[in-house]
């Protein structure tokens, strides 16, 4: 017997590899479908693919698709994850029906689906499954019997967003675009789109706008391709390739990019992982053609020889999923950040223009991701854009408190894009101004005493309390420091802020507030925070629908479950997702636009970073206790480190870091050298 355990054992280690390298088993995603908790939905779709197929249900959340909900009225082609405002996307739907009857009944029988692949049995025997490559779409249909066809409505959009659409009937072609406004309703966004229908499909109009296709048989296949160019690159995107190629060329690419960040650690964990890391690459869009042909935002045709992105949440992710981005996807991230240089050449508007190429939202604070990615060693060409950046700067708005704060975080990002192109004395004429944001702190964030400091939106906040968005300085928190009466004041503000349940997780006006503690003599705080927030129980009492005091939440916030995050609580286009991703693993990013990460332990035992330069950055956990988190010692190569903050050059030059955990807080270490954003006036 001995001489096959040797056998037995490599057998095994090998089928154990091999699993490991799916790590889409570990993806649930029905994660975040249900309700307010989220706004996600289980489409079937690629990472960074405008194509997202999925089914529209009625009733439905933002993305179309309502987790217990079991009327279906067919399949849309778009969706932009997690964006609020009622959603966006929901385009072209595709409704399998029997006997012509466009009031078919689908209601829901059974469901399954995994990354790339979507699929349901309704109760009239009806079963469709959905997959997708870059900018096509696949439906695999079968029919309880041959009398069987299809409803196609080209004027479907959510939250009846529809402008106006054309389209053109060849044989078993339909080729066309469509217009409709992006988020929000602002700006329009068009689509080519060209679909095949099987050879013996019979089409004839049924409405201004709709289709029905009849003589399909038992089976029928429906392909969908894209092109934000014209028409003839949509029907490029048709191809021979048969469903299961296609559905395991989708996993294949979910898995390529999940495996940029292996972890290691108890199961319930990984699948918490790497489910919200499926939701981190869900957008920004791939817009150009493989030929580099792109329709920029004032919808003239142009080319580019790097891969042109669009669908802006910018505002919201530009604080974890593009930092995150640039750590585990560098090629990726650098096409996007010259993709948002490049929409100053073209007409930059902070919400939709009337030419976009997608679904999108807004791209406030595009300089501070600029500056980011220059400091992370990204190209960026500064010079080419100078000017909208100045005329971008020159009209910032400063007419609310928040709007204020924001507004100087910019200009602080212009004076350092300034000092980058060597232009010194405009450099300190922005940096002066964003200087101002201490008068307009003084003014109504200082005094603690006022009635309304915990109320949602006073003085004409958005989406915030005076309480929450008074920490938004990242870029100066020594200023902010000293504004508040020195590092002890600051500490103890802290402690209040917490102590008093202000924080409020569901909305990113004070998303960096937790780490604050790390600029501080007590950094174990972050630590404890952090955990909490990721796994444990919590007390959250602010929602976008309520008032401090009323109907708050005991719980944990992140959840692997249909209703999976705090009520009210958008994900917005992977930025929650991507936080959940950075902080599990023990990094916190400083301050967008400092190359500096903040560190604590991580969830896992171990965490790999797979650098694209074939590098490793190694985290492992000395002791590993899953219920520790405080951080007792760490070294970094084999050398002792005792600051608590890596720079972006170290992590992704690779390395071996050991973290030591403890049950209880180490309140020296980190406390060392400590970074903190500060402004440099020379």
């Amino acid at each position: 017997m001995k001489k096959y355990i040797p056998l037995f054992l490599t057998l095994l280690l090998a089928f154990t590899s091999a699993a490991q390298q799916q790590l889409t088993d570990y993806v649930n995603v029905f994660l975040g479908t249900s309700g307010d908790h989220g706004q996600l939905s289980p489409s079937a779709t690629t990472p960074f693919n405008m194509m997202n197929l999925g089914p529209q249900t009625n009733p439905h959340q933002h993305t179309g698709y309502e987790y217990y909900a079991k009327q279906f009225d067919g399949f849309t082609h778009t969706r932009m994850e997690g964006v609020g405002c009622t959603g966006s996307g929901g385009n072209l739907l595709i409704k399998p029906i029997l006997n012509a009857e466009v009031e078919t009944q689908l209601i829901k029988k059974t469901q399954d689906a995994v990354p790339g692949f979507y699929h349901v049995n309704f109760e009239n025997g009806i079963d469709a499954k959905l997959t997708v490559a870059q900018n096509l779409g696949m439906h695999q249909y079968t029919f309880p019997n041959a009398n069987s066809g299809l409803y196609i409505d080209l004027s479907f959009a959510l939250s009846n967003r529809f402008v106006a659409e054309t389209h053109e009937v060849r044989r078993n072609l339909i080729s066309g675009y469509i217009d409709t406004k992006t988020t929000c309703h602002a700006g329009t966004y068009r689509i080519y789109y060209a679909i095949k229908l099987p050879e013996e499909a019979q089409i004839q109009n049924v409405g201004e706008h709709q289709l029905m296709v009849k003589g399909l048989g038992n089976t029928a296949e429906v392909q969908v391709g894209f092109s934000s160019v014209n028409e003839g690159y949509a029907k490029k995107r048709i191809t021979s390739d048969d469903f299961e190629t296609l559905k395991e060329s989708a996993s294949a690419s979910w898995n390529a990019y999940l495996n940029t960040i292996e972890v290691n650690g108890e199961k319930d964990r990984m699948e918490l992982f790497y489910s919200l890391m499926y939701r981190t690459a869900q957008s920004p869009f791939l817009v150009s053609e493989e030929d580099g042909t792109f329709r920029a935002t004032d919808g003239s045709v142009q080319n580019e020889e790097y891969k042109v992105y669009n669908g802006w949440a910018i505002w919201d992710n530009y604080r974890e999923q593009l930092p995150l981005l640039s750590l585990i996807k560098p090629k990726t991230y650098q096409n996007i950040t010259t993709s948002i240089a490049n929409l100053y050449r073209f007409g930059k508007k902070n919400w939709a223009t009337e030419h976009e190429t997608s679904p999108t939202v807004r791209t406030e604070h595009a300089m501070v991701v600029l500056l980011d990615a220059y400091k992370k060693g990204y190209e960026v060409d500064f010079e080419a854009i100078k000017d909208s950046l100045l005329y971008e700067a020159d009209h910032l708005d400063f007419g609310a408190p928040d709007k204020a704060l924001e507004s100087s975080y910019d200009l602080w990002a212009m004076s350092e894009i300034l000092k980058a192109t060597g232009d010194k004395n405009t450099a300190k004429t922005y940096l002066d101004k964003a200087l101002d944001y201490k008068a307009y702190w003084d003014k109504d964030f200082k005094d603690l005493s006022k009635n309304d400091v915990d109320r949602m939106q006073a003085r004409g906040l958005y989406q915030g309390t005076i309480w929450q968005y008074r920490w938004f300085v990242p870029w100066d928190v020594n200023g902010l420091q000293d504004l508040i009466g020195g590092a002890e004041a600051f500490e103890g503000q802290l402690d209040q802020f917490f102590e008093e349940f202000n924080y409020n997780h569901a909305n990113q006006p004070d998303l960096q507030v937790p780490g604050l503690y790390n600029a501080t003599r007590q950094p174990w705080k972050s630590q404890k925070l952090f955990r909490e927030i990721l796994l444990d129980t919590v007390v959250q009492t602010y929602f976008n629908d309520n008032s401090k005091g009323i109907d708050p939440y005991v719980g944990r916030i992140y959840q692997n479950k249909p209703k999976a995050y705090l009520r009210t609580m958008d994900d917005d286009a992977g930025t929650m997702s991507s936080w959940f991703v950075l902080h599990g693993m023990g990094l916190s990013v400083a301050n967008v636009g400092s190359p500096v990460y903040y560190l604590t332990a991580p969830i896992f035992k171990e965490v790999n970073l797979n650098l694209a330069t074939g590098k490793t950055f190694k985290i492992s956990v000395r002791n590993y206790n899953k219920e520790h988190f405080y951080v007792k010692s760490v070294t970094l190569n084999g050398k002792p480190l005792n600051r608590n903050w890596l720079t972006h050059e170290e992590l992704t030059s690779g390395g071996n870091l050991i973290i030591e955990t403890a049950d209880t807080p180490n309140k020296d270490w980190g406390t060392q050298n400590t970074f903190i954003t500060k402004v440099e006036l020379n």
